[in-house]
């Protein structure tokens, strides 16, 4: 993973207090529901699954599962049945000879099988290996119900006892998740699909929200447990196109609001546990899709007054980027405000900021002629200096391509200007058959989050055709490898790619990857 930390402890922040009783006005409800297991299971070499790992149902009914006794170094894995996200809780007993010795154990939390095969003691990525979803415990005196109070991103829980004595075993009974999610499914009415394909693609993408959809849009259950912006402008788009939970949006965009710098830029993303705490991370266009979540809000749900309200804040994010920009509209970028458009630092972003920026202004102009700004004017100046520059200068017409300062023709370049609309509907549709002629299939992008957009470029150029293969070449393919919400990080050329290094800290269930059920609600319906 090329994306590193940003350490700015200089930086100061501003709270106003009134923006954030209004998003603790929109906390949601968390709705909890007990879920047993459904089995218990064994794991298995198996080449059609993630990193060649899967499972299979063990001999051990669960309906007897208080029938055997684990001695040292015995386990057994519980499988919940689908994805889960909240506490665990079991019930343990001893059989055999008094109990002479503390019972010590490891319950380990897998979202995949190929976390149960992968060693915590083996563990050497950069990312703090405290995410890693395992406890070691022991425990006095049986029997005894084990309550953990973390919460935990999972479909299988292996009990695993490390030692008793000789004497005696460990039994377990009663285990269940009390499952936690704020995602409302009372009015969800969801979409059909005649392809069998699309329909599990849209029934996972719904699930993946669901278990994200927390006191705010999590980006990941299991790991990072918060509120980034790139994250949210996704997870709201796949919200009205699924739950619709408008005041969630509203909540996340005022914590955003309530907490900039002292100058005005807003984080990344910010905490909210144990209390709310703006992150000392920026990135050019994360801060700049506030304005687009702003927007596509009003579009969803049209609130006038909730836009003058936040409106000088997207504004101050929209002057701060705009310096960024010389006097013939280039972008030049800022490493302390870098341009993210996806983990890899292989190729140059300079383009694709320049037509994330493009998107977005023609968004703020928008907001603008609702609150009627009186510069309104000013930034349609600006938009067309910048759009000119990306039409004359960074666009190759030999090529029928967009390049980037080093000469380089990527794909994100080509998406992105095809997603602002730098040139015409007919224009953009050529430059994407371009795109897939020269630069397709895709290689070294392993995030949904660039997939999405990349799906979505395609859409929007009418090649609905091209998109749907790719959604399915890549969402599908996820699925194939065991897939029960969708991950973090996905390379179909390198499916055991771990960004970390060790797939015991892989999300697989992460917000930005959900998109599909915006996509197929939009530009597919049930063609």
């Amino acid at each position: 993973m090329a994306f590193t930390f940003q350490i700015n402890n200089d930086v100061k922040f501003k709270h106003d207090e009134k923006l954030l009783a209004k998003a603790e006005g929109f906390r949601p409800e968390i709705k909890k529901e007990r879920i047993h297991p459904a089995r218990i299971v064994e794991v298995i070499e198996d080449p059609l699954k993630l990193n060649g790992v899967g499972v299979t149902e063990s001999d051990k009914s669960i309906d007897k599962i208080e029938e055997y006794g684990l001695k040292r170094n015995d386990k057994m894995i519980l499988d919940f049945g689908d994805h889960r996200v909240g506490t665990f809780k079991i019930h343990i007993d001893q059989t055999g000879s008094p109990m002479d010795a503390p019972l010590y154990m490891r319950i380990k939390f897998a979202e995949l099988p190929a976390e149960l095969a992968a060693e915590s003691k083996d563990y050497e990525g950069w990312l703090s290996r405290s995410w890693i979803q395992e406890e070691f415990i022991h425990i006095d005196e049986l029997p005894a119900t084990l309550e953990l109070p973390r919460r935990y991103s999972f479909r299988y829980v292996e009990l695993k006892v490390l030692d008793t004595s000789p004497k005696w075993q460990a039994v377990f009974s009663d285990p269940m998740v009390v499952t936690e999610t704020s995602a409302d499914y009372s009015g969800f009415e969801p979409m059909r699909f005649e392809d069998p394909e699309l329909q599990k693609i849209y029934d996972i993408g719904v699930k993946t929200l669901a278990d994200c959809t927390q006191d705010v849009f999590e980006d990941g259950p299991k790991r990072d447990r918060r509120l980034w912006l790139g994250d949210l402008r996704l997870q709201a788009l796949a919200n009205y196109a699924t739950f619709d939970q408008t005041d969630l949006v509203k909540r996340c965009l005022y914590l955003f609001a309530a907490m900039t710098t002292e100058e005005g830029k807003i984080s990344a993303n910010v905490f909210v546990k144990p209390e709310n705490v703006p992150d000392d991370t920026f990135l050019f266009e994360y801060s700049l899709f506030f304005i687009s979540t702003l927007y596509d809000l009003h579009q969803a749900h049209p609130d006038e007054e909730l836009i003058r309200e936040l409106y000088p804040i997207a504004k101050k994010q929209m002057n701060i980027t705009l310096k960024m920009f010389d006097e013939n509209g280039k972008l030049n970028p800022d490493e302390n405000y870098p341009v993210f458009v996806d983990w890899s630092n292989n190729f140059n972003k300079d383009t694709a900021g320049q037509a994330e920026m493009i998107y977005v202004m023609k968004q703020f102009i928008e907001l603008a002629k609702v609150v009627r700004d009186s510069e309104i004017s000013m930034y349609e100046k600006k938009l067309e200096l910048i759009t000119d520059y990306a039409k004359n200068v960074l666009f190759h017409p030999e090529k029928n391509l967009f390049a980037t300062a080093w000469d380089e023709y990527n794909i994100a370049s080509q998406v992105w200007m095809v997603l602002a609309h730098v040139m015409s509907d007919e224009e953009n549709k050529s430059i994407m058959q371009t795109t897939i002629q020269e630069l397709f299939p895709v290689k070294n992008i392993a995030t949904p989050y660039m997939y999405h957009h990349i799906v979505e470029a395609l859409f929007e150029a009418g090649l609905d055709e091209e998109a749907v293969h790719l959604m399915k070449s890549y969402w599908g393919k996820m699925i194939s490898l065991g897939a029960d919400t969708y991950w973090e990080a996905f390379d179909p050329d390198q499916p055991e790619y771990s960004p970390y290094g060790s797939p015991i800290v892989n999300s697989y269930c992460h917000a930005w990857s959900c998109t599909p059920v915006y996509l197929l609600k939009k530009y597919v319906k049930n063609k």
